[in-house]
């Protein structure tokens, strides 16, 4: 590398002189791109390695669906020799279809309510000065910290003095009591970053507070709306616990609870209760790849307000 040549009497550098420094701040910055790369490198290994472990099961799922019991059993990890779609059918017709519109009632049923009670709540405890305000947001977190568990027994007996027991409200009022406490948290996030000026504007032009709450409130809430309607939707569709205790009759069963009719203590056909976990697993799969945009906008959006 050439040295500065001296300037002359009218101070021009020399063109064929060389700086070294920017050289120096390309090598730093080479080495740096390098350092980023390998960051990038091991993080898309560690995802790949998590998609692995979560889709190799769904996949395992979905084969041995196909089988008949004893292929499952000699050659579990094997694609089927012949793919018995019959299993499916026949998932359908011993009752996977009823379990299916029984899951599909209650899950709607809570969305709606959960997301409905949780807005609301957010609405007057981002929007009104109410007194206690700051007591009232603390009440509604601590519901994050029951476990479901712990109150087992005392749900048990409340829903038998309502007569809502072996019903879907047993279920639906279950639900939505344990998912308000996060979306609420959720949707009064989202709410905070909403400008009190649309609010004002709407006042003047003499709307109130309802109207406020279902013109503007509700359709900038889309993103956090749906992602409360898919954690819910999630939470109910997944239950097993409650629906076990709360639930007796065949014909109010969900499919989670519906589908130990297909295990036996002495004869269990695993090819269509494989095929009936699939059937079960199709809705949620589905509304989160429909909803997937809103989704992680909605969570974005609403976590960084406090």
């Amino acid at each position: 590398m050439k040295p500065i040549e001296s300037q002359g009497d009218s101070g021009v550098v020399s063109p064929n002189a060389t700086i070294a420094k920017p050289a120096k701040i390309s090598a730093k910055a080479k080495k740096h791109k390098q350092g980023f790369s390998i960051v990038v490198g091991i993080i898309f290994l560690f995802l790949l390695l998590y998609f692995v472990a979560i889709a190799y099961p769904i996949f395992w799922m979905v084969v041995n669906s196909f089988k008949n019991t004893t292929e499952i059993y000699n050659d579990t990890w094997g694609l089927p020799k012949e793919w018995l779609f019959s299993n499916y059918s026949a998932a359908w017709e011993q009752g996977v279809s009823s379990y299916f519109v029984n899951s599909l009632i209650i899950t709607i049923g809570t969305c709606i309510l959960t997301v409905l009670i949780s807005s609301l709540c957010a609405y007057g405890l981002t929007r009104f000065q109410i007194k206690g305000g700051k007591f009232l947001l603390l009440f509604v977190t601590a519901g994050l910290m029951f476990s479901p568990q712990s109150g087992l027994i005392p749900l048990y007996e409340l829903i038998q003095k309502m007569g809502i027991f072996d019903t879907y409200w047993a279920l639906i009022l279950t639900f939505t009591a344990y998912r308000i406490p996060l979306t609420v948290l959720l949707i009064r996030s989202f709410f905070l970053g909403i400008p009190k000026e649309l609010e004002e504007s709407a006042y003047l032009d003499g709307a109130t507070s309802i109207d406020v709450f279902v013109r503007i409130f509700l359709p900038m809430s889309k993103p956090i709306m749906f992602t409360g309607v898919i954690l819910t939707a999630y939470y109910s569709w997944n239950e097993f616990l409650f629906s076990m205790l709360f639930i007796q009759t065949e014909e109010v069963k969900p499919i989670t609870s519906g589908l130990l009719v297909f295990k036996d203590a002495l004869n269990t056909n695993w090819g269509v209760l494989l095929a009936g976990l699939v059937i079960s697993a199709i809705p949620l799969i589905a509304i989160f790849l429909m909803m997937q945009k809103y989704f992680v906008r909605g969570l974005a959006e609403g976590s960084v307000k406090g």
